[in-house]
């Protein structure tokens, strides 16, 4: 038997490692650990907390619904999954009733079924009921290789013109540049919205009133970010509102191309501009912590969930507008109307203790993958984000073995090994990943997937090989 000490192996491994060994120690009874929520109320009707957009007025519920992750079910005809259109009208009554009034969608999100199915479930109810977001999501329509920058223009005006069909709607309430900033930066900016006359297009679309409110979601480049802001100074574009990734963990620890919330939230309060945030569990990685510091939060509030944390703290921001949340499930659609019916500010002695607790969570470095699926469809059919993913849950769950001197090597391998084959089918797992590195770049987080999926496959041949 092979044998490493800890040192090699962690330097062979790489991030994620160091929390293994540690998130596996002490105990691990269900009720001390559990990170839901364990109110037995029922869950609020009427105490939606609402902020009024400084611009137009508009009573927008903190929670907003993001649609990225719709529930799926097998396609009938065989072929792939279709949005389960049942399960999407009723988690949207659901909200409405709740109080809920924001819904967030993207024509790319859902396999391209989003909007589709977001609007066959909104116009169910009266139009003044909801506010619609949506974007102009022409990334890849830029990247096309010699595309004229008339060619952009006109593909993204159908993108454009189809979304108003998709979602039943004669006008955006608020519609958003999406994810600038990613990709090749300025240049993609520029190809995007400023030389294909894009922007200039969706102005005159404000102009019109098809777009009431006009603003940007933004990703990796700080050039970009303040670019975009220097011209809001400038007085050549106005955002009636931005959104930006804000958790308690990006305040001061961003990593990858990612900057500091507490850096990007400061520059809107500078400017009066109301933020839309995004990834406030930081794609589940706060909602699904390593024990110990569930336990931490646990005796601090016993009833809240891990994610109730994170919601009330990143709400308790004044111009924080909306906090955008992908629920799948109706249990995570109502643990976040509780949060925020009504929201209870964390005071400065709690975030204090969040502060502490994002130190305590990065010494368990994990990948930084939150699952937006932006990798997706990896041509080769790869799971990326289940791959990812399920290496986080192992770190989280103590299931990593740093070698075969653990104490619970055996315990461990098994948890992880079957766990994968259960998680992703084997078709799909690391070993298949050729490196083409078609994944990185559409990556909001600058993830290095091709080298993750080799780091990732050459550790699980080696437990299945016992030379750990």
């Amino acid at each position: 038997m092979k044998k490493i000490d800890r040192r090699s192996f962690l330097k062979t491994l790489g991030v994620g490692a160091a929390g293994a060994a540690m998130a596996s120690c002490g105990p691990k009874t269900p009720a001390m650990y559990d990170p839901k929520s364990t109110h037995t109320d029922p869950v609020p009707t009427d105490q939606m907390t609402y902020r009024t957009h400084n611009v137009s007025g508009d009573k927008v519920s903190i929670l907003g619904y993001g649609c990225m992750r719709w529930p799926m079910i097998p396609n009938p005809n065989g072929r792939g999954q279709v949005i389960d259109q049942e399960r999407v009208n009723e988690l949207v009554d659901y909200a409405l009733e709740h109080g809920v009034n924001y819904f967030d969608t993207s024509p790319v999100y859902g396999q391209g079924m989003s909007e589709g199915a977001t609007g066959t479930a909104l116009a169910r109810h009266p139009r003044n009921s909801y506010f619609i977001a949506t974007k102009m999501s022409n990334h890849n329509i830029a990247q096309i290789p010699d595309i004229s920058d008339a060619e952009v223009f006109r593909q993204s005006k159908e993108m454009y013109e189809k979304s108003f069909v998709e979602l039943k709607t004669d006008y955006f309430d608020y519609y958003l540049l999406h994810s600038i900033g990613g990709q090749r930066g300025m240049w993609t900016l520029n190809k995007r919205f400023f030389d294909s006359g894009v922007l200039d297009f969706l102005v005159e679309e404000k102009k019109k009133g098809k777009i009431r409110n006009l603003g940007f979601s933004w990703h990796g480049d700080i050039q970009v970010f303040n670019h975009m802001l220097q011209l809001h100074d400038e007085g050549k574009y106005h955002w009636d509102f931005v959104q930006i990734q804000m958790n308690y963990l990006d305040w001061t620890h961003a990593t990858g191309r990612n900057t500091n919330a507490e850096y990007l939230y400061g520059e809107l309060v500078k400017r009066d501009i109301m933020a839309v945030i995004m990834e406030p569990l930081l794609g589940g990685r706060l909602s699904d912590l390593p024990q110990h510091v569930v336990a931490r939060l646990k005796q601090r509030r016993p009833e809240d969930s891990c994610a109730s944390w994170a919601f009330r703290w990143v709400g308790s921001y004044p111009m924080v507008m909306c906090v955008l949340s992908g629920m799948t499930y109706m249990e995570h659609l109502q643990d976040n109307v509780r949060s925020y019916s009504p929201l209870v500010e964390v005071t400065e002695e709690d975030k204090v203790f969040l502060e502490e607790t994002a130190d305590l969570i990065m010494k368990y470095p994990l990948i930084n993958c939150n699952n937006c699926e932006y990798c997706m469809p990896c041509p080769y059919g790869l799971d990326i984000p289940g791959t990812l993913l399920h290496y986080n849950k192992c770190v989280n769950n103590g299931n990593l073995p740093s070698s075969q001197g653990d104490p619970e090597y055996k315990k461990m391998r098994r948890a992880f090994l079957v766990g994968y084959d259960r998680s992703v089918p084997k078709l799909r797992q690391a070993d298949h990943c050729t490196g083409c590195n078609q994944c990185s770049p559409l990556c909001p987080q600058s993830i290095d997937i091709p080298a993750q999926m080799q780091r990732i496959s050459n550790f699980v041949e080696s437990l299945k090989q016992n030379t750990l």
